[in-house]
């Protein structure tokens, strides 16, 4: 028997790594898996190209419980240890069995998804554990080995009697990490990091119907016939999938393997994904997945953080901002890639250049899956467009790059239910929404039903009338009239439609100047002045009397600041200011005017404004009581 000390350069290294090695102690198990994961990948690997002259077979990796024992068991069938080795990766801490095995074999190992992190991982160990021992054999011809360590520096090291190849982590719970002891508790840790890990991991027993037996007829005393019972066996609980879908390749899949997959990484999430867009480079980095479009909904805090981060299937994070764009945490699904280290600060990745080359590829991927939709059914795609709007506008608002390419697919929907892209909708309304500064004019609603009639009022006009209902549409077309030349958007109900696209030909008011200035005076008397800014225009005849708008950039601004920027205007605490437009050339503006008595001219004009107030739903408690009693004794 060899006693010794770990060749450390701390005097005592174990509180160290019980208190700082990780925040979260569960991680313990995902390391020794991982582990042993690689050990089973390298020898693997050896045997594929004739280095080690063993039988591969079907090895999986086994964890057990003795509750009574207070021990955790950690089961390899991999490549095992020479008690030579035990000294070298376990004792010397300062070296990486992984990092000299891929050195060795850099060119043949580069795709053996070998983990690579074999190490002070291990070490993770006593964390959870008073007493920690391996017993391990090599695929070598050699001896087994013992090696014990009770968390101080010393360690003991002899001769074992195992047999079989591989390695066995057996850890001495301490009384304080207990739950690592409760079956529920360790399923759940492998449930959580190691789902997908590329070699079975078995996790007790449990019972199913025998495959090989067929239930036979049978018929009872009385002639009635019933099937025998299932004949039950006993196997292995395999805990993982070993080869989930983003290892394949694409054409090896179908729809319905996508499918399946999005239900076993979202078994709660009863509703289908839209599509999904398959990841897969391996130049100028690694990285494969999966992502989904889930069903969006228009609101801005859906729950995010539902794409998994995995390093070489064993599960990292699902918290990928920094890695994944933003625009794109809203999306589901899974990445892998061997080139994010596993253990890493969130100022770390963020600063990482291999990382901010995995988010551009993963945009631009993306951009170029909705472009193939868009072009290969794009009746499919218009009738997805409400589902995904938010994620293709915010990701246009965030990301360059994204906008520029989001010119081939993004769609403006119209009031009547048509798609256009936006060279689509500028060459089809370019000729009519043109006004005399030769500027042309995009109008839009933001709600059919609230602004029903400004949106008769120009489609009357002839003119397209778009439907953009998103929460952040005021940062949207921000964005789209400081890109393109010589545009505007207007919401319909901003101003009486004549103002939102003024041609030459100007309409003459019936009221001479000293009417026009009887009339403002009376109004203004009338007429609540923190509400509303009266102002007099000569419309068509047919148009209506009052008509309440508000300012476009007044609005916007608040709507911006309401969904996060704008807030430099300081609109978010400003009262609610709206403009009161009144046709001069109406018939009951010069029934007002003319009107001999104040009191009569008073009731005219505020049934007029809340008739106005009542179309823009502004008319609210008291005051729309007071309309409708009013309203009733003016019947009568």
């Amino acid at each position: 028997m060899t006693k010794g000390n770990i060749n450390v350069s701390v005097e005592n290294i174990f509180p160290l790594i019980k208190k700082f090695l990780y925040s979260d102690h569960e991680i313990f198990l995902r390391e020794l898996i991982s582990n042993a994961t690689d050990a089973t990948l390298k020898l693997k690997h050896l045997t594929n190209i004739g280095e080690a002259k063993v039988e591969y077979g079907n090895p999986k990796i086994e964890v057990k419980i003795d509750k009574d024992a207070k021990k955790l068991h950690i089961i390899d069938q991999g490549l095992g240890m020479t008690a030579e080795e035990v000294e070298k990766y376990i004792n010397e801490v300062a070296f990486s069995g992984a990092e000299e095995f891929l050195d060795k074999y850099k060119d043949s190992a580069k795709d053996s998804g070998i983990i690579g992190h074999f190490g002070l991982g291990f070490y993770s160990a006593f964390m959870v554990a008073d007493k920690v021992e391996i017993i391990t054999k090599s695929y070598k011809d050699e001896p087994a080995a013992h090696w014990t360590c009770d968390g101080s520096p010393e360690f003991t090291l002899e001769p074992a009697d195992k047999t079989e190849r591989g390695t066995e982590i057996i850890l001495h719970i301490s009384e304080d990490e207990k739950e690592f002891l409760e079956d529920s508790r360790i399923r759940e840790l492998l449930t959580k990091y190691n789902k997908f890990m590329p070699v079975p991991i078995k996790f007790g027993t449990k019972e199913i119907n025998d495959p090989e037996h067929e239930p036979k007829t049978i018929k009872d005393k009385d002639g009635k016939e019933t099937k025998e019972p299932h004949r039950k066996i006993t196997v292995d609980d395999i805990i993982n999938n070993p080869e989930p879908a983003w290892t394949k390749q694409p054409a090896d899949l179908k729809e319905e393997d996508y499918k399946n997959f999005y239900r076993e990484l979202y078994p709660m999430q009863f509703e289908e994904p839209l599509f999904n867009i398959h990841l897969n480079v391996d130049y100028p980095f690694n990285l494969t997945g999966i992502l989904y479009f889930p069903k969006m909904t228009n609101d801005l805090n859906i729950q995010k953080d539902k794409i998994q981060l995995y390093q070489n299937q064993v599960f990292v994070t699902d918290n990928v901002e920094g890695i994944v764009p933003e625009f794109l945490t809203m999306l589901r699904g899974v990445i892998d890639s061997p080139d994010i280290p596993l253990n890493v600060s969130r100022s770390y990745l963020q600063a990482d250049g291999a990382v901010k080359k995995i988010s551009s590829y993963i945009t631009r991927k993306v951009a170029d899956k909705l472009k193939s939709l868009f072009n290969n059914n794009r009746e499919d795609f218009e009738a997805k467009w409400n589902d995904i709007k938010v994620v293709i506008e915010y990701g246009m608002l965030s990301e360059e790059k994204f906008f520029e390419k989001a010119e081939a697919f993004a769609l403006y929907p119209t009031v009547d239910g048509k798609y256009y892209t936006y060279e689509e909708l500028y060459n089809k309304i370019k000729a009519n929404q043109t006004n005399k500064d030769d500027k042309l004019v995009i109008l839009y609603a933001a709600d059919k039903d609230a602004q029903h009639s400004y949106i008769e009022a120009a489609k009357a006009k002839g003119y397209e009338v778009l439907l953009l209902d998103s929460p952040i549409v005021s940062h949207l077309i921000q964005k789209l009239e400081t890109t393109k030349e010589n545009i505007s958007f207007a919401r319909v109900d901003g101003d009486h439609i004549d103002n939102l696209i003024k041609k030459d030909d100007t309409t003459i008011s019936k009221l001479d100047e000293d009417q026009k200035k009887s009339l403002d005076e009376l109004l203004k008397e009338v007429i609540p002045s923190e509400k509303f800014m009266v102002q007099l225009e000569a419309m068509d005849s047919e148009a209506s009397p009052f008509i309440i708008t508000q300012p476009e950039f007044m609005r916007r601004m608040k709507e911006m600041q309401a969904t996060g920027g704008g807030g430099m205007f300081g609109m978010g605490n400003m009262p609610e200011m709206y403009n009161l437009v009144v046709n001069t050339n109406h018939d009951l503006i010069s029934e007002i005017l003319n009107t001999k008595t104040r009191k009569k001219q008073e009731r005219l004009i505020n049934q007029s404004l809340d008739l106005a107030r009542l179309s823009q739903g502004l008319l609210k408690g008291e005051e729309l009581t007071n309309f409708i009693k009013r309203s009733y004794d003016m019947i009568k």
